[in-house]
């Protein structure tokens, strides 16, 4: 069985639908509530292992009673986590707010490096990184933790494992990480600081180019509902997103990424735009459910994308 490694955030997802957003000083009553895990990594693992990959999660987490409720979500999941957590470590909470009809979310966070420390006397990453990539096919870092993500990246490549980045937003230190990954899908709102985009010399409004000048070969690029954009030595291409009614997009971004993730630890990166493809299907499919686990609940669906995974198979 192929494996994925992400490493990143994981957090405690308080997510409420609402019929609209509260103004000041307003209350509403919710329609519903879901208590899950989440954060990008820890949705994209979530999402290989119900593709049928194994996956494992390196995190930060702890055995306060959030973090309990989270470890146990995602072993539910079919995640095997690794929890470099310290001892004072907490997790974050995120809250949702959902809006009935439009699916639209908005999020309220706390950074899940507020405050991270190392585990006392752990040994140095030289030691743990490459021990975690032995055996794996695909490394998936999501930017946070970047003390985790940079040895496992570092060893990834060392062992000619593709790493792929989840580029949600832009993150101090995301330079350095760029560096080491093969694959780079990116989110519409990421921006490359100005000395950094400077010092590439490609255009300001191209971002593709400057995260490609920053070391990635490959990078692609997120839209929501739109054609994602990719940039390889090849050229320029698009990757058409199908159109589906929008129930709840929360971790529809996520789930692109794990399911990207899962394609290429089966196929590999030479047919990478069918597996853009077969992702934004699936992570499209997602949006129709509630939460970020909605969609999982559909057996029949699983089983056809498991068996579309095998090399010798069409995607579905």
């Amino acid at each position: 069985m192929s494996t994925v490694l992400a490493c990143g955030v994981a957090v405690l997802d308080v997510q409420q639908t609402v019929e609209r957003l509260p103004g000041p000083d307003e209350k509403l009553v919710a329609n519903d509530l879901l208590v899950t895990s989440g954060g990008p990594a820890a949705n994209a693992a979530v999402t290989a292992a119900a593709l049928g990959i194994r996956a494992r999660l390196v995190t930060r987490i702890g055995d306060s009673p959030l973090g309990t409720l989270i470890s146990a979500d995602l072993a539910a999941h079919g995640v095997d986590v690794v929890d470099r957590a310290g001892a004072l470590d907490q997790p974050a909470v995120s809250t949702v707010l959902v809006t009935r009809g439009t699916g639209q979310r908005a999020v309220v966070s706390v950074s899940a490096s507020h405050g991270a420390t190392a585990p006392h006397g752990a040994p140095d990453a030289a030691d743990w990184a490459p021990a975690l990539v032995d055996g794996v096919d695909a490394v998936l870092v999501d930017g946070h933790h970047l003390d985790l993500a940079l040895p496992l990246a570092a060893a990834a490549r060392a062992a000619g494992v593709p790493v792929l980045l989840d580029g949600g937003s832009w993150k101090p230190g995301l330079e350095r990480l760029l560096a080491l990954v093969d694959i780079a899908l990116i989110s519409d709102v990421l921006r490359v600081p100005a000395d950094l985009a400077g010092a590439t010399r490609r255009p300001a409004d191209d971002v593709l180019a400057t995260v490609t000048a920053l070391g990635p070969p490959i990078v692609a690029r997120s839209r929501g509902p739109r054609p994602i954009d990719v940039l390889t030595s090849a050229g320029r291409a698009e990757v058409t997103v199908p159109h589906v009614e929008v129930v709840d997009t929360l971790g529809a971004g996520d789930v692109l990424h794990g399911a990207l993730s899962a394609w290429v630890a089966v196929r590999g990166t030479s047919d990478l735009m069918d597996g853009l493809a077969w992702a934004a299907h699936i992570a499209a499919d997602s949006c129709t459910a509630p939460g970020s686990r909605g969609w999982l609940a559909d057996q029949q669906r699983l089983n056809l994308l498991r068996r579309s995974l095998a090399p010798d198979r069409r995607p579905a």
